[in-house]
């Protein structure tokens, strides 16, 4: 067998597998369509005897050859029109978050129709138009409050239209009342305890609604530093006689969790994050111990496939270390990417978990 047919009987294999860690390595063409693919897309598979192998886009366009509208090949190269149309759209609809966007005018807009624009924004963005929205809206929103204005005005403002819709959407947006929100965490108080564990120290923080914070760090003074970033004006306080029972035992079954291989605790979590990061976290916790996701198959998982960079992004933005396993989140060649609380933590935590699983 020649160098040659070796490639080819390799991307063959990744194209039957549709082997996402192979998008961007090659792309094929069908010879009975036309169209060229990237080597995940979940178009049926073609014959092998029609099949063309390229090195690039722009090889497969030269041959003849168009992009597919499914796996959008193009997008990879930062080429895809409608990548970039789907962008646009997304700045129209942050600068126009306070005002009513049906999906006639977003679609008059793009140039499309109401429901080929929802399913292109969301494939492309990684959520509905919808909820891209009610997220550029409720950063509007805490803007503002961060910026000094009332809460009634900055709910009208920002296109709420009541206050009671306000609080019917800021629920796990902010984690706390808009009043709070706007005095950056004032009238919020959080207890916080730290324990030493296998990993170094270990910060809990919880408010009345669960925990909002899990950390590594250096020291107890690093990490109260680090809480305090977080929350620069709410009341931060060590963990008192109400709230010191219960965060100690939790931190000692995550303590456990780390140093024994026990269960992870099912704590009462309070989650803060936009939809999408939420969605993220969510499917992340559903990932087992000893198992491991790519940032590519994390986006797949949520209905987003487009939005891998976002997935990371969410990842990076977890607060809640271990509880939110987003050390199980790799990059798409099984390298081990970053991660907040250090890399060699990572790579302790899945080594833990991996033996876990063994035994």
């Amino acid at each position: 067998m020649t160098p040659d047919q070796a490639t080819e009987d390799s991307r063959w294999a990744q194209l039957v597998a549709r082997a996402k860690a192979a998008d961007g390595q090659f792309f094929y063409a069908a010879r009975t369509t036309g169209v060229f693919c990237r080597p995940s897309c979940p178009a049926r598979t073609p014959k092998r005897a029609n099949v063309i192998f390229f090195e690039s886009t722009a090889a497969a366009e030269a041959a003849g050859f168009r992009a597919c509208r499914r796996c959008h090949p193009l997008a990879i190269e930062g080429r895809d029109p409608q990548a970039s149309l789907m962008a646009a759209m997304a700045d129209y609809i942050a600068a126009h978050a306070a005002e009513p966007l049906p999906l006639d005018r977003l679609g008059e807009e793009a140039g499309m129709s109401p429901w080929h624009f929802q399913r292109t924004f969301k494939a492309v963005i990684g959520v509905s138009p919808r909820d891209y929205q009610a997220a550029a809206r409720l950063r509007d929103f805490k803007q503002r409050l961060r910026g000094g204005d009332s809460v009634l005005g900055a709910v009208f403002d920002a296109g709420y239209g009541s206050t009671s819709r306000v609080y019917e959407r800021v629920d796990g947006g902010l984690g706390m009342t808009p009043s709070a929100y706007r005095a950056g965490g004032a009238g919020e108080t959080i207890s916080h305890a730290v324990r030493d564990t296998v990993l170094g120290p270990l910060m809990m923080a919880a408010t009345a609604r669960g925990v909002c914070f899990v950390a590594f760090g250096a020291s107890e003074a690093a990490l109260l530093a680090e809480l305090a970033g977080e929350f620069p004006r709410a009341t931060l306080e060590p963990a008192g006689p109400a709230a010191a029972a219960p965060l100690d035992a939790w931190m000692a079954a995550l303590a456990d969790h780390l140093a024994a291989g026990a269960p992870r605790p099912e704590l009462p979590l309070d989650l803060r994050g936009t939809a999408f990061q939420i969605r993220v976290w969510r499917f992340l916790m559903q990932v087992k111990p000893g198992d491991v996701v790519s940032y590519s198959e994390l986006a797949d998982g949520i209905g987003a496939p487009k939005a891998v960079r976002a997935a990371a992004s969410a990842c990076a933005a977890n607060r809640l270390a271990v509880l939110i396993p987003c050390h199980r989140a790799l990059r798409a060649d099984g390298g081990l990417g970053g991660y907040r609380w250090g890399v060699e933590r990572k790579r302790a935590l899945l080594a833990a978990e991996r033996a876990q699983a063994a035994a």
